[in-house]
Order: structure tokens, then C-alpha cells, then sequence
């Protein structure tokens, strides 16, 4: 477990689950207590049986690859905690969704106020968290480049829900990817502009970095 943000109003844990190291970031408002899940790889119960008998009132999924939700119907089989995704990416969940996010949705928990970006590419249902200068981004941004694409039309949709969605934050946000470290926006943004400055084949995808592809 490691301590991500830790502010008046709430507390970020960045835990690293299952066989692909996803990160579980743990949510959870100072002010009330209540808390919420952003993915569920596997062993996910694991985690929610530590909390000594907390439910999050949330499990929120950036996207629904294998590697967030495997671990999603043995929690569901032992907590009743609703889930939430996008419509476009519902298809590929073991349980019933219990309420879709659309981008721009405003999700109250506790005294925290979660804003949800819809950022296609990586899946055609992948979404962001902004909770005030903090991003959870699943696999859309990572430190360094975006998330892996399968077609060069999803290079293409990844970025241009990077520039016209995550791009206009303010330069100070912390990105919380779904595997590994941190970032900076600022970084991303002027390492962007070094890709974007260079000439590239029309049909690039795949695994793109900023400063290398």
C-alpha cells in the first residue's frame, strides 16, 4: 500500500493487485468516512475484507480489460457493493451494472465530489476520475505516453481524448494511472508537444511513447 494524496478532505491508497500489477486506488472522505474502489483486479476481496467490515460505497471502473475486473465477481459474490462503467465498455462484466457513468457525471460521496471524463480509446468505454488536482486515469494516460491502442483509429481517439479532455486540467495535476507510477500533467504536456513536433506514420498505434515513437 502506498499513501498517494493525503489532504484536509480525504485519503488516496494505491494498492497493486493481481497477476498484471494493477493499481486499486481506495478513496475515502475524512469528513464522513465513507469511501470508494476505483477498479477490481484480482484479489480485490483481500483488500475490502482489511477494511474491518467497511463497504466502500463505490467499486468504479476505469475500463473493463481483464486485468481491472477480474477479481470483480468474487467481491460482488461476497459484498454487495454497486458497480459502475461506462455503457460502451458494460459488455464485458461478469455482474449486472448498477449505474452507467456518462462523461461529465458529478458523483457525491461522503463530502467528496467525483467528476467523470469519458476518454474512448484505450476501450470505448474508458473513463477518468478528477477528484480535485488528482486524475485516476486507468489505462489512458501513463507517464510517459498514452495507453496501448489496437487500430490507428483508437491511436487516434486516445488522443484526442488526452488533448481536448485531460490536456486542458490544470498543469499541477497528479495522474494515477492503472499501472505503476504517477505523473505530472505538466511533464505529459511538454513531452507531448515534442511528439506532436515530430513527423509520424498515419497508421501509428499500439504501445506509443512520447519521447521515443
Amino acid at each position: 500500500m502506498e499513501v498517494m494524496a493525503d489532504t484536509i478532505d480525504m485519503i488516496i491508497e494505491r494498492y497493486e493487485l493481481g497477476r498484471w500489477a494493477t493499481n486499486v486506488y481506495l478513496v475515502r472522505c475524512k469528513t464522513t468516512g465513507k469511501s470508494f474502489l476505483v477498479d477490481a483486479p484480482a484479489n480485490i476481496y483481500t483488500l475490502v475484507k482489511r477494511m474491518a467490515g467497511e463497504v466502500p460505497e463505490w467499486l468504479l471502473l476505469t475500463h473493463t480489460h481483464l486485468d481491472h475486473i477480474e477479481g470483480l465477481k468474487a467481491l460482488k459474490a461476497r459484498v454487495n457493493i454497486p458497480v459502475a462503467v461506462h455503457r460502451e465498455d458494460e459488455s464485458n462484466l461478469p455482474v449486472a451494472a448498477d449505474r452507467y457513468l456518462e462523461d461529465g457525471d458529478i458523483l457525491r460521496i461522503g463530502a467528496l465530489q467525483v467528476t467523470v471524463i469519458h476518454t474512448p480509446g484505450h476501450t470505448p468505454g474508458s473513463v477518468c476520475f478528477q477528484l480535485g488536482e488528482y486524475l485516476i486515469a486507468g489505462d489512458t494516460i501513463f507517464p510517459g505516453g498514452p495507453g496501448k491502442t489496437w487500430s490507428k483509429e483508437d491511436f487516434q481517439r486516445i488522443i484526442q481524448s488526452i488533448t481536448g479532455k485531460i490536456f486542458i486540467l490544470p498543469d499541477k495535476t497528479q495522474i494515477f494511472p492503472g499501472h505503476g507510477s504517477p505523473a505530472i500533467l505538466k511533464r505529459e504536456k511538454e513531452e507531448f508537444a515534442i511528439f506532436s513536433s515530430r513527423p509520424h506514420a498515419p497508421d501509428l498505434y499500439g504501445d506509443v511513447s512520447w519521447l521515443t515513437s
